[in-house]
C-alpha cells in the first residue's frame, strides 16, 4: 500500500476539494455514459470527448483521496486493506486465480496499463483482486470501488499521464 501512496504528487488537499471533484462528477458521469453506451461495441480509435473529461476528473479525485488517506484524515477503504493484504499473501498469483482469504473468494486479474507506441504490446501490467460472488461473477459495487480509488488501473495508454 505503501508503495501506491508513494506515487503522489507532493501537493496536498483538503475535504473541501474533494467536495468539489464529486460535484463535478455527477454531470459529467450521466454524459460519459451516454457516449459509452453510444460507442461501445465499435472497434478502433474513438474520439469519446465526455469520457475522457470523465476520466481525468475521476483521476484527480483519486489523487484527492490518495492524498487525503496518507494525511489520515480519510481512513483506507475495505478493497485497499484486503487488496494489500492478498497482494502481500498471494504474491506468486496467476491470472484468475482465485484464493480464499476470510470467508470469500477473490480472482487475480492482470490488466493492460501501458501499451506500446503502436499498441502491439503491453509495456506494463496492472495487478488487482476482484471479489466473486457464490454464482463465480464479479461483485460490481467492489468492481465499482476498484474504479473509484485506481481509475488509472482502468485506461489503457501508450504514454504516462
Amino acid at each position: 500500500m505503501k508503495k501506491l501512496l508513494s506515487k503522489l504528487n507532493d501537493k496536498l488537499y483538503v475535504i473541501s476539494e474533494l467536495t468539489d471533484v464529486n460535484n463535478e462528477l455527477i454531470p459529467l458521469k450521466a454524459m460519459a455514459d451516454r457516449e459509452f453506451t453510444a460507442t461501445y461495441g465499435l472497434t478502433g480509435m474513438v474520439y469519446r470527448p465526455n469520457l475522457d473529461i470523465y476520466m481525468q476528473v475521476c483521476v484527480k479525485k483519486a489523487e484527492i483521496l490518495a492524498c487525503l488517506k496518507k494525511q489520515r484524515i480519510l481512513p483506507l477503504s475495505k478493497v485497499e486493506l484486503i487488496s494489500a493484504t492478498l497482494d502481500s499473501l498471494h504474491k506468486r498469483a496467476k491470472n484468475h486465480a482465485v484464493v480464499e482469504y476470510e470467508g470469500d473468494h477473490y480472482q487475480r486479474r492482470f490488466l493492460p496499463l501501458k501499451l506500446s507506441k503502436s499498441g502491439k504490446i503491453v509495456r506494463k501490467w496492472v495487478r488487482i483482486w476482484f471479489l466473486q460472488q457464490a454464482n463465480g461473477k464479479m461483485d460490481s459495487q467492489w468492481e465499482s470501488q476498484l474504479r473509484e480509488i485506481w481509475p488509472t488501473y482502468f485506461l489503457i495508454r501508450t504514454v504516462d499521464l
